[in-house]
């Protein structure tokens, strides 16, 4: 039974149309990935499901009381000044107990009685799960200030917010629109736990396709202004996919031979109308409309020619650098050589950009030396998108550029010639900037830097906002370029088919090298963390029985450790209850799902009795 639902939808701009007359529904607990190319209309048919526009034919049905919770592309606050005011809602009365008790502790002074009235009514509230599960997500999040003003986040910052506040705000359904934007691999990967830890249901525009594939279970593909659906995971998408356009690319070669058959009886024609020749008339036309509504999908073509490279490339010689005196990497040295393909890893804010700024010289480092060849010619692709007029036509974007480009196999093609490879076919090419969809500005980025013909490739996030079709056509490429690679991306997928070396930046000042691509390495970390891990257990048995100084807890520390008691308790019974149920369901999918679950909850588990062992033997000692 759907609890959201789009009947006979349409929606056009300057009368042309996205889609038309196309009915969805969803269902609780569905988690959904909406696919297409750029401009098919994903975004707008997500903001018509959530409410934002009304469509230009059709209408939505919902489930009454619904509540959907909507991520944008380029988030809206409502005018609210600081960071606690958009995360704390004015309505909700356990978020504003909430802020009021942490703020409360962030004073430098408080009133144990206005402690004591607050504790109470959280406990009264039930709230201190809720409190701490607010605390965990922003955290995750990286959101630690509350207090900072929201017109000085930065994209991602402003991106990582509104998505934390729709966490919070635990809507019944989650409309996203590319929520791996602006998050690093790490957050990446607890969001998907986070997602498909409960009975969630999600509909989500994502290019990232480890996300897909692990969070979502059911595709909905918009293409040539109609939707198909998919019951099943990414991969089950693809197979299904390839099968229907043969299937379709097999019916328009018939149609079209059938057309010419057609063509030639129609010329001949008497000219006498009889019932039957009006008849088969009607029939012409109507196979003509639907010939031609077929269309070939295009396909982009990166081939372009790498200027020559010398033996020297690039050289980093014990290059130190900080930010406002916080050392951010200490004495690294490298030597690029041909053919090296890197992935550049670590959290939001360890450096990474800056490492790309020293490479290409654009930043001068604190100390060392930056030694660039002679024969090097960077090509850098840069996540905070084009630096260019919004009323510049595209055409001239690229001619700025260079008039002509010379492609690998030597031929020499105009402007306006690389533009139609890119998808930008001449009505387009005419296009103002501001008209560009955030993919097709991406794309356009991506085509200047590939037409001064480098040898040292530079992308940083390059996969935001590019559809799926894209991706592959670009990972093609990189695959078969002979230059230098060197990738910053928060796209496992895209780091796992193109390096075999990684930079690790871990937040320490040291940048590790190492060999291998991103899933390795994040096997070879998740045992070393176990075993650290494990050690820390037995330290802490050590602990426990050596004697040390009487210690106190906290009145908050108190309330969690109550909180633990029965968050333990309860975690053990829903994992008993969800192991019964493995034996009441024979469909794999369910299987997987609850396998899922119970090793998520187990992980909570840990989590739990780690930390209550350690107000424990605070609260003993």
């Amino acid at each position: 039974m759907s609890i959201l639902s789009g009947e006979q939808l349409g929606h056009s701009f300057n009368d042309n149309w996205l889609f038309k007359d196309v009915t969805v529904g969803f269902a609780r607990g569905q988690r959904v990935a909406l696919v297409g190319i750029n401009g098919s209309g994903k975004t707008t048919l997500m903001r018509i499901l959530a409410g934002k526009i009304a469509p230009t034919e059709g209408k939505v049905v919902k489930e009454k009381d619904l509540n959907i919770g909507y991520l944008e592309q380029d988030p809206n606050f409502g005018g609210q000044r600081t960071v606690a005011d958009y995360i704390y809602s004015l309505e909700n009365p356990q978020q504003q107990l909430i802020r009021k008790y942490e703020k409360l502790l962030a004073s430098p002074s408080y009133e144990e009685d206005e402690l004591n009235r607050l504790i109470n009514e959280l406990s009264e509230l039930n709230a201190w799960e809720y409190e701490h599960e607010i605390k965990t997500i922003l955290q995750r999040l990286s959101i630690y200030n509350p207090d900072q003003e929201i017109e000085s986040l930065s994209g991602g910052q402003r991106k990582r917010l509104a998505l934390a506040k729709l966490l919070i705000d635990n809507s019944d359904v989650f409309i996203l629109d590319e929520p791996t934007n602006h998050l690093d691999i790490e957050m990446i990967e607890w969001l998907e736990n986070y997602l498909t830890t409960g009975n969630k249901t999600i509909i989500m525009v994502t290019h990232d396709r480890y996300f897909l594939d692990n969070v979502c279970n059911h595709i909905i593909e918009l293409e040539n202004k109609k939707l198909y659906n998919y019951h099943g995971k990414y991969s089950y998408f693809l197979e299904k996919k390839a099968a229907r356009e043969a299937e379709e690319a097999s019916t328009l070669q018939k149609n079209r031979n059938l057309l010419q058959k057609e063509l030639e009886w129609m010329r001949r024609m008497p000219k006498a109308r009889t019932t039957k020749s009006k008849s088969r008339i009607d029939a012409f036309y109507d196979l003509e409309q639907k010939t031609r509504g077929q269309k070939i999908n295009q396909k982009v073509e990166l081939a372009t020619k790498v200027s020559r490279q010398g033996n020297k490339i690039l050289e980093l010689h014990n290059v130190s650098h900080a930010y406002q005196e916080k050392q951010i990497f200490n004495n690294f040295s490298y030597t690029f050589k041909k053919g090296d393909k890197i992935g550049v890893a670590g959290r939001n804010g360890t450096g990474k950009s800056t490492l790309l700024n020293i490479l290409t010289g654009t930043l001068k480092p604190a100390q060392g030396e930056v030694i660039i060849g002679e024969t090097t010619v960077f090509g850098y692709y840069r996540q905070d998108g084009l630096t260019i007029k919004e009323d510049e036509r595209v055409i001239d974007v690229v001619k700025n550029v260079a008039e002509y480009i010379t492609m690998s196999d030597g031929k020499t093609l105009t402007a306006s010639q690389v533009l139609t490879h890119f998808l930008f076919p001449p009505a387009k090419q005419h296009t103002f900037v501001n008209k560009l969809s955030g993919g097709e500005r991406k794309r356009l980025q991506l085509m200047r830097v590939l037409m001064t013909n480098p040898n040292f490739l530079i992308l940083d996030e390059p996969t935001n906002d590019l559809d799926i079709d894209t991706l592959n056509v670009l990972e093609e490429f990189l695959e078969n370029y002979n230059g230098v690679l060197l990738l910053v991306s928060h796209d496992r997928y895209l780091m796992d088919k193109l390096t075999n070396q990684l930079f690790i930046l871990d937040g320490s000042v040291y940048i590790r090298i190492y060999s291998g691509n991103y899933t390795e390495y994040r096997l070879d970390k998740e045992e070393e963390d176990q075993q650290n891990k494990n050690r820390a257990k037995e330290a802490k048995v050590e602990k426990v029985t050596e004697s040390s100084p009487k210690s106190k807890l906290s009145f908050k520390e108190e309330r969690e450790l109550e909180s633990l008691e029965s968050s333990i308790t309860d975690t053990e019974l829903v994992i008993e209850k969800l192991t019964r149920s493995l034996n009441d369901t024979q469909d794999p999918e369910e299987l997987a799902k609850i396998a899922t679950e119970i090793e998520n909850k187990k992980r909570s588990l840990e989590e739990f009795t780690l930390r209550w062992m350690e107000l424990v033997e605070i609260k003993e000692s």
